[in-house]
């Protein structure tokens, strides 16, 4: 349980060396921060943040499972939002030196942490993040007070991940629409029109291609998939969905909000995450 008034962190960061420095630096710039864990990949990253919900987590950018990026998406997309939960912890990214990630966290003014990491450099990180932290404190007395989640923090830091997400994957030009997928089945090779497809789903080392009437598997991931679509017509719903907008019924929210969608040609509701509900704001 954590003390009272005691800031604390968790660091992901798959290289050991990387992460004892990163912790020793921390120790010298802000004494009473406590280290709740380190972890080496991106899906314990979530799950310790979810489990110990620290102020503040420390994501590097390349980890295995999940990068820092979309375990930030995907610790938004679970984090608890009633107005008694802590606040969302403050992000730090920690990357070595690209120049469209660091291009891309000047412009959204998200806070990074060049490779290796300069003590000058994490002491005006660890300034901003305590008035961050202090900011939300004090809005988290109001929101108790007020019984009323405020989730403008969050859905500010959504509008971040996204511009992020799109911005640090900007370093090549983007191919020609892909018109058709693929897929072999046994020992053929079968064509099948992208226009045809209702949704794909990354599953394991595959992606399902899902058609009104069959379901076939290719070994393209879904991140190199994604930029050969029409955007037009095919938009991602979920770090593990991207769906035919032409195929979509209609969109019901349950009961804790969540984003659900109902398809014309299949019988399985399709979960939208919360970075990408704001598509779906004017239906």
């Amino acid at each position: 349980m954590n003390l009272p008034n005691t800031p604390t962190a968790v660091i992901a960061e798959d290289e050991p060396l990387l992460a004892a420095a990163l912790r020793s630096e921390l120790a010298q710039a802000w004494p009473e921060l406590r280290i709740l864990a380190s972890v080496g990949d991106g899906r314990s990253a979530v799950a310790q943040a979810l489990a110990l919900q620290p102020d503040v987590l420390f994501l590097d950018i390349r980890m295995p499972g999940l990068s820092g990026l979309e375990a930030a998406a995907e610790l938004m997309d679970a984090w608890p939002t009633a107005a008694t939960n802590p606040a969302f912890p403050t992000l730090v990214f920690v990357t070595a030196y690209d120049q469209y990630a660091v291009q891309a966290f000047d412009a959204q003014a998200v806070d990074y942490l060049l490779k290796p990491v300069q003590p000058e450099r994490l002491k005006k990180t660890v300034a901003k993040v305590q008035l961050a932290i202090a900011a939300q404190a004090q809005k988290a007395i109001n929101t108790i007070a007020n019984q009323t989640p405020d989730t403008q923090p969050l859905e500010t830091t959504l509008a971040q991940l996204r511009h992020l997400l799109a911005a640090t994957g900007s370093g090549r030009a983007a191919p020609a629409p892909l018109q058709y997928i693929q897929a072999s089945l046994g020992s053929t090779i079968h064509l099948l029109p992208v226009s045809d497809v209702v949704y794909f789903e990354a599953a394991d080392k595959y992606v399902r291609v899902l058609t009104a009437e069959r379901e076939v598997l290719i070994r393209t991931p879904l991140k190199e998939l994604l930029p050969q679509l029409d955007a037009n017509t095919f938009w991602q719903i979920h770090r593990s969905t991207v769906v035919n907008t032409r195929c979509i019924n209609h969109v019901t929210r349950d009961e804790v909000g969540k984003l659900w969608l109902q398809l014309h040609s299949r019988p399985e509701r399709l979960a939208v995450s919360r970075l990408y509900a704001y598509l779906f704001r004017a239906m």
